[in-house]
């Protein structure tokens, strides 16, 4: 048996952002993936976020249909998101937005990361 270890470089990131007075208020990461199970690649949506003070102003709904419609000009055959449990909220403004429950999120801390924005 063979085994091989390849680092490929057709995945990528897009970073969407707004910006006021240059500050970054709100951005959002859609991650275009390729792998050997389709032909296409799939989008995959992280870190949406918009600053406390800026939120009811539709950034975040702004961010989101950008990020789609980048998965879609990609050719990008779906897009995931996750989410951590308890944010009901945002949970209903993803369904709203066209997206599914569709299952689990596994995750393993390697270190010990603080996120640099609120929540």
């Amino acid at each position: 048996m063979e085994y091989k270890k390849e680092i490929l470089r057709e995945s990528f990131a897009v970073k969407l952002t707004a910006v006021e007075n240059s500050q970054v208020i709100a951005w959002g990461y859609l991650y275009v993936i390729y792998n050997d199970r389709h032909p296409e690649p799939y989008g995959m949506i992280e870190n949406v976020y918009v600053e406390q003070e800026y939120r009811g102003q539709k950034l975040g709904t702004k961010i989101l249909n950008d990020a789609i419609q980048e998965a879609k000009d990609r050719g990008c055959y779906k897009i995931i998101m996750q989410s951590r449990h308890g944010k009901d909220d945002v949970h209903k403004f993803y369904e709203k937005m066209g997206f599914k429950n569709h299952g689990l999120n596994f995750r393993m801390d390697l270190i010990d990361s603080k996120p640099k924005q609120r929540d």
